[in-house]
């Protein structure tokens, strides 16, 4: 299958190369990319052949969260398309979470909104020193809604309050902290520590790789159909504020929102 805003590639021992490949956009998430990452991990998740999952990014931001353009058009929308959307970006949250496969995340350059939701599914993450980190949803008049519940599960609810709210940008060091990174690497040091990584999965049952990571979720917060819904609703009723129409429009027209007190 020919993709257009992600790359997917495997190597002869099994390990898969997932990319998001919007460079120009700095790998914002648009709707295309979203059915991409669930149609790729629903072919990832099929293929036994496969040992291990890397998710990485081409360009030199990892993912600027949402793609605001997309955003912008659920403004507009109605409220079963509003629904519909979030659905979407819950579905692919989802399928990478549940993905009976190790997932680790190679991470360069800056992650904001979304792209620490991705983050947050991974079984791992790697992250470059380098690294900027930001929940910029309320910048924008929203909520980081439908990643919030894999935000949550991995960071705790303390850790998580610190950053959920105030779109305040954090290094890797902190990230480390929050437990969003567990490994931090110098950039010319990225590659080989994503390869020590993926080593290990190469010598273990893939079967029992599964087992034992349905079960570690089965154990940890609970994520089920309910709390999907509920973050959907909650995405659903943020983009029908004001605060929402006022604070992508700002940032398309790069200015600053009008409750902003540093405006001037």
């Amino acid at each position: 299958m020919t993709f257009e805003t992600i790359g997917l590639f495997s190597d002869v021992r099994g390990v898969a190369r997932l990319v998001l490949n919007r460079p120009d956009k700095h790998n914002a998430l648009s709707a295309r990319m979203v059915d991409e990452l669930d149609e790729a991990v629903t072919m990832l998740a099929g293929d036994d052949s496969i040992r291990c999952v890397v998710l990485e990014a081409r360009g030199k931001t990892f993912c600027a969260g949402g793609d605001l353009q997309w955003m912008m058009a659920q403004i507009e929308a109605d409220r079963a398309t509003r629904m519909r959307e979030a659905h979407r970006l819950a579905s692919m949250l989802h399928a990478l979470n549940t993905l009976p496969r190790p997932l680790v995340a190679r991470v360069h350059g800056d992650v904001y909104g979304g792209g620490i939701g991705l983050l947050a599914v991974c079984d791992q993450v790697i992250a470059a020193r380098s690294c900027r980190f930001a929940l910029t949803e309320t910048r924008l008049g929203l909520i980081p809604a439908t990643i919030g519940p894999y935000v949550i599960a991995r960071m705790g609810e303390g850790p998580a309050r610190r950053v959920f709210m105030s779109s305040a940008k954090f290094d890797a060091e902190e990230a480390w902290r929050l437990g969003l990174a567990g490994e931090i690497a110098d950039s010319t040091a990225l590659d080989e520590t994503v390869e020590k990584a993926v080593r290990p999965y190469l010598a273990v049952a893939t079967g029992a790789v599964a087992r034992a990571k349905a079960l570690a979720r089965s154990l940890g917060a609970r994520i089920d159909e309910a709390v999907i819904e509920n973050s959907v609703e909650r995405l659903a009723d943020a983009w029908e504020t004001e605060e929402a129409r006022e604070g992508i429009a700002a940032f398309l027209e790069r200015r600053p929102p009008r409750w902003a007190q540093n405006r001037g």
